[in-house]
């Protein structure tokens, strides 16, 4: 699991670098203009980190799955080479997926003025700049999209309903910690899969919705998550817990 974790530490990481340093300095700044290079990096660069925390997702639900219906083969199942090739076909997976996108954004003419409707450069916003008939474009997007989003979302639910059945008749201590550490991944994947699908698995639009759910996307949530997995870490509750009943204590002769 923590090794896991180490890698979607390094995609957010990752993630958030992609068109958050831009997007700070243009606010800072009063003109708003990037290069065709930077868009088309900054569009790679999204939909590379993206998939990869998609795939790495679904491969910790695998994970957990493992773990809790199967722990007296965990070891066998999960070593370290399979855990390895598991990452590789995830980075494999995003990149090919993120080449796709490049490859048909790349054939597209742009005529001007190219003025991007939104805060970076994301492909519902970029393809409606192109000087030519975007339907099929825009079919492409979504035949893309909902191959690596339904996969893993369905991928995600059977393993949560198989899991969340197993615990039906036995919820002890160990139940409750293994839901607990499934919690957070939940939150995570919820937080993950509401703003794609709400940009990437629908027609075109206007919308300034559309924006704010990209911004949360690419730089609210990369930046939350982290934290969502830290407060679940049973080490930083007893911190927690600790540094509340010290305040409590320093607070006491005030109330009084």
């Amino acid at each position: 699991m923590y090794f896991f974790l180490a890698n979607l530490s390094i995609i957010y990481m990752s993630l958030g670098s992609v068109a958050a340093p831009k997007l700070v300095t243009n606010l800072l700044k009063s003109g708003s203009v990037i290069s065709y290079g930077g868009c088309m990096a900054q569009l790679f660069g999204l939909h590379l980190f993206g998939g990869a925390e998609m795939f790495v997702l679904t491969l910790m639900a695998y994970d957990r799955y493992v773990a809790i219906c199967q722990p007296l083969r965990y070891t066998a199942i999960m070593d370290r080479q399979r855990c390895f090739s598991l990452l590789i076909f995830c980075w494999t997976g995003a990149f090919i997926h993120s080449t796709v996108q490049m490859v048909v954004i790349a054939k597209l003419p742009f005529c001007g003025p190219n003025e991007l409707d939104n805060f970076f450069c994301d492909i519902p916003q970029v393809i409606q700049l192109a000087c030519a008939e975007i339907y099929v474009v825009e079919k492409l997007k979504l035949v893309s999209g909902g191959l690596i989003t339904l996969p893993n979302c369905l991928t995600l639910l059977v393993s949560y309903v198989i899991i969340l059945a197993s615990f039906c008749g036995h919820f002890g201590k160990g139940g409750r910690k293994a839901l607990s550490t499934c919690s957070s991944h939940l939150m995570v994947v919820g937080l993950l899969y509401g703003p794609v699908a709400f940009v990437y698995l629908k027609p075109f639009s206007d919308s300034q919705v559309d924006k704010m759910a990209s911004v949360f996307y690419m730089v609210v949530i990369p930046a939350l998550n982290p934290l969502i997995y830290t407060l679940s870490n049973q080490e930083m509750k007893g911190a927690m817990r600790k540094l509340n009943d010290k305040c409590q204590l320093l607070l006491l002769p005030y109330r009084e």
